[in-house]
Order: C-alpha cells, then sequence, then structure tokens
C-alpha cells in the first residue's frame, strides 16, 4: 500500500451553520507500528460512547469515531505475531483520541493484543464486531485492581450485582462473572427478565420496584460488590444501598465517577475506563487516567480467550442491527438519541 493513499470516513468537522458534525470524505490511511495491525474494515459496530463523544464535543476537528471493528487484516506490524495478512479479526479502538484513527471508517489501526480472531464458522463478522468494546468494559469493571478488584481464579460464589442487566456491558458483565463462579444478582425491565436469567443471573428484579433493596438483600446477604452499568441519577445511590452492613466496592461506568455524590457512607466508588486496555495516559474531558501496565495485560487476557469462547458458544455476542455503508452512521447516531435500542446494537456493513 503507498504512503499516500487514502480512504473514505465519517471525519468530524466543525462549521459555523451546523457546528460540529460529521462528514463523509476522503482521508489518508496510516501505516501500522511495530505492534500494531492495518485493517481494512468490514463490520462497524455503534456504541453510546460514539454519540456522546460528538454530542458533548469530546473531540474535535478531524477526528473520527468508532470503536468496534470487524476487518481484514492488510498490513502487520514486525512484532505482531499473531496475525498474518488476509486474516479476520475483531478489535477496540478509541475512534476520536487520535485525529483520523476510528471504527467509521475504510481502514483502521488497531493493537495486535487488544483484538481477536474472527473464523466465522459458529459466529458472523457483524455479531463478532459487537464484542470488543462491551466485554472489555464488563472485565475491566469486575477483575481490575483499580475497578471492583475481585480475584476472578479465587473468589468463587462470591456475590456480585450488575444494576441494569439488560444492557450491553451488563449481558457481559453477567455472562463473565457467572463464567467465573460469581453469584449474579441483576436489575432490569421486566421485559428482559427471561433473557438476563438466559445469559446466567441467577436472581432478577425490576429497578423500578420499590422494595428493590430488600429484595437484593435478601437473596444477597453478603453483597459487596456492584457494578452499576447504567450511572444514572438514582442507580449508583440505589446500589449502595444494597450492600452488606453498608459496607462495599461500586464501579460505575460514569467517567469521573459522575452520579455517585449520593452513595451511602461506606461506599468505595471506582469508575472503569475501557481504554486503560492501552499502555497510555488517557484525558476524556477534565478527567484523567494513567497508563496502566496491569489493565494492558488483563485486557490482553480476555482478547486471548474470546475467540474460543464465542466460537464455543460459552459467550454470546449483542444482537446486531444492520445499517449499510458509512452514509448510514448519522441515522444511526439519531436511533440512539431517540431512546430507540433496546436489547439489540447498531452494527454498520462496510
Amino acid at each position: 500500500m503507498s504512503a499516500n493513499q487514502q480512504m473514505t470516513a465519517q471525519v468530524l468537522r466543525q462549521d459555523n451553520a451546523q457546528g460540529l458534525h460529521l462528514s463523509k470524505e476522503p482521508i489518508q490511511i496510516s501505516h501500522p507500528s511495530e505492534g500494531q495491525v492495518l485493517v481494512k474494515i468490514t463490520h462497524a459496530a455503534q456504541n453510546p460512547t460514539d454519540v456522546q463523544s460528538l454530542d458533548n464535543k469530546a473531540f474535535g476537528e478531524g477526528a473520527v469515531l468508532g470503536c468496534d471493528f470487524v476487518g481484514e487484516v492488510t498490513e502487520v506490524g514486525r512484532f505482531v505475531q499473531r496475525y498474518n495478512k488476509g486474516d479476520i479479526i475483531a478489535g477496540l479502538i478509541w475512534g476520536g483520541e487520535i485525529k483520523g484513527l476510528g471504527a467509521y471508517s475504510e481502514y483502521t489501526l488497531a493493537d495486535g493484543r487488544i483484538s481477536y480472531p474472527v473464523s466465522g464458522q459458529n459466529i458472523s463478522r457483524e455479531q463478532a464486531s459487537t464484542v470488543p468494546l462491551a466485554a472489555a468494559t464488563a472485565w475491566l469493571a469486575l477483575f481490575s485492581k483499580d475497578c471492583l478488584a475481585i480475584d476472578h481464579e479465587h473468589q468463587k460464589s462470591t456475590d456480585v450485582l450488575i444494576w441494569g442487566g439488560s444492557s450491553s456491558v451488563g449481558l457481559y458483565a453477567i455472562q463473565l462473572a457467572t463464567m467465573y463462579g460469581l453469584q449474579v444478582t441483576t436489575t432490569c425491565s421486566p421485559r428482559h427478565a427471561d433473557l438476563v436469567r438466559s445469559y446466567g443471573a441467577q436472581h432478577v428484579f425490576d429497578y423500578k420496584d420499590d422494595k428493590v433493596i430488600e429484595k437484593i438483600q435478601a437473596v444477597a446477604s453478603t453483597l459487596s460488590y456492584a457494578f452499576d452499568t447504567i450511572g444514572n441519577a438514582t442507580s449508583s445511590p440505589t446500589s449502595s444501598r444494597t450492600f452488606y452492613n453498608g459496607n462495599g466496592t461500586l464501579c460505575t461506568v460514569r467517567p469521573g465517577k459522575t452520579n455517585t455524590e449520593d452513595v451511602t457512607s461506606g461506599t468505595r466508588v471506582t469508575d472503569v475506563l475501557v481504554w486503560t486496555s492501552f499502555i497510555k495516559d488517557h484525558t476524556y474531558g477534565e478527567f484523567k487516567w494513567p497508563a496502566s501496565k496491569d489493565d494492558h495485560a488483563l485486557a490482553a487476557e480476555l482478547f486471548a480467550k474470546l475467540s474460543s469462547w464465542l466460537e464455543e458458544g460459552a459467550l454470546k455476542p449483542s444482537t446486531p442491527r444492520i445499517l449499510h455503508g458509512l452514509d448510514a452512521v448519522p441515522q444511526g447516531f439519531q436511533e440512539y438519541r431517540d431512546g430507540k435500542i433496546s436489547a439489540y446494537k447498531i452494527v454498520y456493513a462496510l
């Protein structure tokens, strides 16, 4: 591939009439560093952070959004050993953080360790694209020393509350916790109760139930871990009130521990940022996270296992809803803003 070859991408542009908006246009293709691969994208999955990054102006002129992708490896960095040209892989990138790098484009660079091969035998490419961000978020939230810090090798039968179990991250959290022998209690809308049970939750409650705290305490009497996958004004405070003797650790998906001001006094609050999967300092608005070798190693452990888990059916991917082409991205973003997405994930087939 020539040094100046271009690709088409949805790029963030700023003008006086529209403000910050998506613009489909050509940009230059980058080449992989020693630990990276260049991937020609076939599928990109949408995540809430993509829309939020645009609407909250987290990234500026020239950014390309999109974090989850599947595609074909076209170039391999010299330190990458697990992939060859022509391999189909799924991976995670922080679309927007590095100008010109994101999944809403024809090509992307990817970390060789924060990705996994897709054989296509028992899982489709569109299904595989839904996995990386949500699964890695759930994995780090449960097991990172900076989050809930559950010992996934030795804390079998430990109670854990997953608040928002039918969310994309919640469904992966339920599955991963169950795979490692944790006892999962979760909340969701009643219409999704059978779904979260099928993913492994032992106890399921309506998050709007006036007695949800008492009901959780009745089935998880020693509860001291809660993962809030929703992060609104009530979810973290309510989760904290379920802890045994009022003491426990809560992890929220909200950066900077937002909406945790009203948790109980005995609650240790943490947050999960999936981008600590990469050994790099990260900034999101006013919040900062230092590079974490431990989180990178932990995330690499997950990505090394994902392919076999998915092919064997031990881990179920999210349900995709296909939209076609980069031109459909604004439509998908609006579908999220309108609150229409429930128990599925938008995937763009490129």
